[in-house]
C-alpha cells in the first residue's frame, strides 16, 4: 500500500503570497492599520477569520461580526482580481513534476489547505487533476494549528496518519501535522522550520521514492 501524500498549497504549490499581501495590506489600511511583510508572514497558515481577529487586534480595533465579514469579502474580492493572473506557469519549482511522478507511482494525493480559494487557485494552474481530495476552508471548521485539515485528508485517503506525509511551508501548518502524528517534510528556511526534513522547494527531494527512503513507514511501499 502506498502511503498518502498531503500537499499544503501556498508556499508549496504556488505561490500566491504576494497576492495575500497585498489584498490584506489593502484592507489593513483603509482601517488605518500599518501592515507590512512581516505582518503578513505572522498569517501563514491561518484561516481567513483569524487572520481578521489578529490584524485587528495590532490595531486595537473591535468589530461586529457582520461588519468583520463584509471587510472579509472585501478582502477576498481584491485577492480573486489578483489570482485570476494565475497560469500553468505559476507553480512553484518542482511542484507539478513531483505531484504527477507521486501519481504515476499510485500514491493517493490530498490537498490541506486553510484557503478557501484551493479549488479554483488548482485550476489555473493546471493541478487540479493531480488530487484524489482537496480539504480546504470550506471543508473545515479550525484552522491550523488545529490537525482537522490534515487528519481529515488522511481518513479521505483512507490512511492512517502515520502512513501520511504532509508537505508544508508554515510553522502552524506543521505543527498541525505533527499533532496528528505525521511525518512532516518542510519547504523554505530549515533555519525557522522544524520538521523531519527541510528543503527550499519540491525541485530539492529529487525523486519521490528517494525523498521518502529516510522514513519508516511500516514496510509501506515508496
Amino acid at each position: 500500500m502506498k502511503m498518502g501524500l498531503i500537499f499544503d498549497l501556498d508556499g508549496v504549490l504556488v505561490d500566491s503570497a504576494a497576492f495575500h499581501f497585498k489584498a490584506w495590506q489593502r484592507m489593513a489600511e483603509s482601517l488605518g492599520i500599518a501592515f507590512d511583510l512581516e505582518a503578513n508572514e505572522q498569517l501563514k497558515g491561518l484561516s481567513r477569520a483569524r487572520s481578521m481577529d489578529k490584524i485587528l487586534s495590532w490595531g486595537g480595533l473591535s468589530m461586529t461580526g457582520e461588519d468583520k465579514a463584509r471587510h472579509m469579502a472585501e478582502k477576498n474580492a481584491n485577492y480573486l482580481d489578483l489570482v485570476a493572473q494565475l497560469t500553468t506557469k505559476d507553480t512553484l519549482p518542482g511542484a507539478e513534476n513531483y505531484l504527477r511522478e507521486a501519481r504515476r507511482l499510485g500514491h493517493p494525493i490530498a490537498l490541506g489547505s486553510a484557503s478557501k480559494n484551493a479549488g479554483f487557485i488548482l485550476e489555473k494552474v493546471g493541478l487540479m487533476d493531480c488530487f484524489d481530495a482537496i480539504v480546504d476552508g470550506n471543508v473545515v471548521t479550525t484552522s491550523k494549528p488545529d490537525p482537522e485539515v490534515f487528519l481529515t485528508a488522511a481518513k479521505l485517503l483512507k490512511r492512517a496518519p502515520e502512513d501520511c506525509v504532509v508537505f508544508e511551508d508554515a510553522v502552524a501548518g506543521l505543527e498541525a501535522a505533527q499533532r496528528g502524528g505525521m511525518k512532516t517534510i518542510g519547504i523554505g528556511d530549515p533555519s525557522a522550520l522544524y520538521a523531519d526534513k527541510v528543503v527550499p522547494d519540491l525541485a530539492a527531494l529529487g525523486s519521490v521514492s528517494d525523498s521518502l527512503l529516510a522514513f519508516n513507514f511500516n514496510g509501506q511501499d515508496l
